[in-house]
């Protein structure tokens, strides 16, 4: 009886732990801001902001500010479009 109960209590607390992100970019912008905050030596938070559809609007925000326009590495840019299949006529 112990056990059950505690697999039901383990499998809850893993249930209820907040989901994490699994990718830092957004694949629907081409264009991130590279935002850094903290020490000088790298340490400290930084961020990715992918909501930007070129750099001139991204450097744009970038100004005055501890961060850096990039282009998104996952953004698809010669991505072909799916190929149409072609019904026979039989």
């Amino acid at each position: 009886m112990r056990c059950s109960f505690a697999m039901i209590v383990t499998a809850g607390a893993l249930l209820a732990a907040a989901p994490l992100h699994a990718q830092t970019f957004d694949p629907n912008y081409p264009v991130c801001r590279h935002v850094y905050s903290g020490e000088s030596d790298g340490g400290g938070e930084q961020r990715y902001d992918c909501s930007y559809t070129s750099l001139p609007q991204c450097r744009a925000t970038a100004s005055g500010q501890a961060a850096t326009c990039e282009l998104n590495p996952y953004y698809p840019v010669n991505v072909p479009p799916p190929r149409s299949r072609l019904r026979s006529s039989s």
